[in-house]
C-alpha cells in the first residue's frame, strides 16, 4: 500500500504544481485538464482547470487537482505534507522557498531535540508543511 497526499486547489493547481516541482526538485508526470476529459458539456471556465496531475519526488508522489467551477474550496490545515530531508542545507533551501510569501510560519527552521533542522510553514497556497531533517546515518 502507498499513501499519496492529494492536494486540491481553487483554480491555481497548475501554478502550485510548477512551484512544488521547482522547490522539491520533482518531476511532473502529467497534467490532465477538465477540458481534456471525455465528459460532455464541460463548462468553458472548467476547460483549463487541472482535473488530475502527479508530481514525483524521489520515490514519493503528490497528486493535484483544481475544484470544478462552483465547487466549494476552502484551504485548510486538515493535511500537512511532511518533507523528510537528509541534510540541513536541503532543509534550508526548501524552507526559504516555502517561507517566501507564506501564510504562516508556525515554527521557523531550527534545531530541535529530534532534528538538526525542523520547521512548520503554511506556504503561499495555504498548504501546511513540516520540514524534518533526518540525517542518512539516523534514518
Amino acid at each position: 500500500m502507498r499513501i499519496v497526499p492529494y492536494l486540491v486547489f481553487g483554480g491555481n493547481a497548475r501554478e502550485a504544481i510548477q512551484f512544488y516541482a521547482d522547490v522539491l526538485d520533482g518531476r511532473i508526470e502529467g497534467i490532465l485538464t477538465f477540458g481534456d476529459s471525455p465528459f460532455p458539456g464541460m463548462p468553458e471556465e472548467a476547460e483549463n482547470r487541472v482535473m488530475h496531475a502527479q508530481l514525483t519526488v524521489g520515490d514519493s508522489a503528490l497528486f493535484f487537482s483544481d475544484t470544478y467551477p462552483g465547487q466549494d474550496h476552502r484551504p485548510g490545515n486538515q493535511v500537512a505534507v511532511t518533507l523528510l530531508v537528509d541534510t540541513v542545507e536541503e532543509a534550508e533551501r526548501i524552507y526559504t522557498a516555502l517561507a517566501e510569501g507564506a501564510q504562516e510560519i508556525a515554527l521557523p527552521l531550527q534545531q530541535t531535540d529530534w532534528s538538526p533542522a525542523y520547521a512548520q510553514v503554511t506556504d503561499k497556497f495555504g498548504v501546511p508543511f513540516q520540514i524534518n531533517t533526518v540525517p542518512a546515518d539516523q534514518a
